[in-house]
């Protein structure tokens, strides 16, 4: 359902309010979500679209009006982009969307076995690891977080290199020397299908590099200001539409690495969690103030 989107960046355009504007990277996870909110949100009488964009395009979508909704707001690695437009009322913290949510360096489950159990073990063993730490992008929070770890000598690493590829890069990495049970330590998330695939384990980090209590995460439903007011039945919808970690790491394995189709993936998971889907349409409405539950209810398996 990915359209082209001219952002009025540089103006005061903004998108129809009669349609609800989904900003979408190219992450998995927030795909297969967004999929869900649009087919649940259509089967109560809301024209929806969802743009393909990069993250600094969608909140700067967000603000100009142009965007009106998304789902990856992952902090605290996307602070510097939220607070000030939190700050200035131009989008809204709808509430966190994923139970569990956390990022920081792994390791294969032997080596963690073997002792190697934090960032305090990782200098004292350098040779075995050549002084490489494996990244996912230049200019991602995690690339900047340990840069600055790498300048400040944190944990003795000031002689160690960060090798930034691409999370395919990264994960092939991986599981190359997890095949071989060679030593690898990566940057490491969840929700995402490395949690499923990969025998892994995260380091504790009692410096807290990744944030509190050993890179906990939220992932935030952010709403552009003006809209939330003046849509509160939406607001209601998206205060209670959350996952668990294990659900959207799921939900990535089967669209981003099975390849399955994200419309596919929603409909299953919306089938298959009538309960849960039930508990998120709690006081909501049809856009014609119809009670929400009965009328999805109505939709499911079909």
């Amino acid at each position: 359902m990915a359209m082209p989107l001219a952002l009025g960046l540089a103006g005061t355009t903004q998108a129809d309010d009669a349609t609800l504007d989904f900003g979408v990277p190219s992450w998995p996870g927030i795909t297969v979500k967004t999929q869900i909110a649009e087919q649940l949100l259509e089967s109560l009488g809301y024209d929806t679209s969802s743009q393909e964009l990069g993250l600094q395009v969608v909140y700067q979508g967000m603000e100009s009006g142009d965007i009106d909704v998304f789902l990856g707001g992952w902090m605290p690695a996307q602070r510097e982009m939220f607070t000030p437009r939190e700050e200035s009322g131009a989008i809204v913290n709808v509430g966190n969307n994923v139970d569990g949510a956390q990022m920081t360096l792994a390791v294969p489950e032997y080596l963690y076995d073997q002792g190697i159990q934090s960032f305090a073990d990782l200098d004292e063993n350098r040779e075995m690891f050549d002084g490489d730490i494996h990244g996912f992008g230049a200019g991602s929070a995690a690339s900047e977080i340990l840069n600055a770890a790498i300048d400040e000598d944190a944990w003795g690493l000031g002689d160690w290199r960060l090798v930034d590829t691409s999370t395919v890069g990264m994960l092939s990495a991986a599981q190359d020397a997890i095949s071989r049970e060679e030593p690898i330590v990566w940057v490491g998330w969840t929700p995402h299908w490395m949690n499923l695939a990969l025998p892994m384990r995260y380091l504790d980090d009692p410096k807290d590099l990744f944030g509190e209590n050993n890179g906990e995460s939220e992932v935030l439903t952010l709403m552009r200001g003006d809209y939330a007011e003046a849509n509160p039945n939406l607001v209601t919808f998206f205060e209670q539409f959350s996952f668990s970690a294990e659900e959207q790491s799921w939900m990535i394995r089967e669209f981003g690495q099975e390849e399955r189709d994200a419309e596919e993936v929603a409909r299953d998971w919306i089938n298959e969690n009538t309960e849960r889907v039930e508990a998120m349409l709690d006081g909501v409405t049809h856009r014609d103030g119809e009670a929400a539950w009965p009328i999805v209810e109505a939709s499911l398996n079909r």
